[in-house]
């Protein structure tokens, strides 16, 4: 039998697919609108390639990639259109999720693969969200993204813990290998459940406020 895993003392959550919904197919829609590409091919070329990964790093403006994103879906619109398709990705909070928050017997952290156009989305539609977070690290702003082994050792810098009292929480398995193999704790998340049961598990989770 494994032995149990050394006390958590801060949690990390992914936002995307962890604690807020998003959707892709939202943001294919509005941009099908401003295509001359059948839906199909527009899927096909929309993809988190190079420009993407850049854009994320802080490496790209967004100005250069909606410029980018118009030659390669073939968009007729300006950037305005663009960007309004690109936030159309972020839909709201995962509810049940959100709420295991405030409950959290540590501090809770975000990590996020995201940009400063998604992150100011955010702060519009979510903004309680975010506030639950002791700290939000950003890609764009830390200059990494995950599963590259200097976004955790960032993170970790800047909390002052080392990996093993640390839980992170994505819904990506590269995130989750990544962050397993610089020592952090690690849960692959599929729906609010699998962050429940975890927390439970830990002891990491107190009681609901009264109503």
């Amino acid at each position: 039998m494994p032995p149990p895993p050394v006390p958590a003392r801060a949690v990390l959550f992914d936002l995307g697919g962890v604690v807020l919904d998003i959707d892709f197919g939202r943001a294919l829609a509005a941009w099908q609108r401003h295509s001359r590409l059948a839906p199909d091919a527009l899927r096909e070329r929309f993809g988190f390639d190079e420009p993407y990964e850049r854009h994320e790093t802080g490496a790209l403006p967004a100005e250069g990639y909606f410029a980018h994103l118009r030659e390669l879906l073939e968009l007729d619109c300006d950037a305005a259109a663009v960007q309004a398709g690109f936030n159309a990705i972020l839909v709201g909070e995962i509810a049940e999720t959100a709420g295991l928050l405030e409950r959290v017997r540590v501090p809770c952290y975000a990590i996020s693969n995201t940009n400063a156009v998604h992150l100011a989305e955010m702060e519009r539609i979510v903004p309680q969200l975010l506030r639950r977070f002791t700290r939000v690290f950003a890609s764009h702003e830390i200059g990494h993204r995950k599963p590259h082994p200097e976004s955790f050792r960032h993170v970790l810098h800047e909390i002052g813990l080392p990996p093993p009292e640390v839980l992170l929480f994505d819904d990506l398995r590269a995130n989750v290998d990544g962050a397993r193999a610089g020592g952090l704790q690690a849960v692959l998340v599929t729906t609010p459940a699998d962050v429940r049961a975890a927390l439970e598990e830990r002891g990491l989770l107190g009681a609901a406020s009264a109503p």
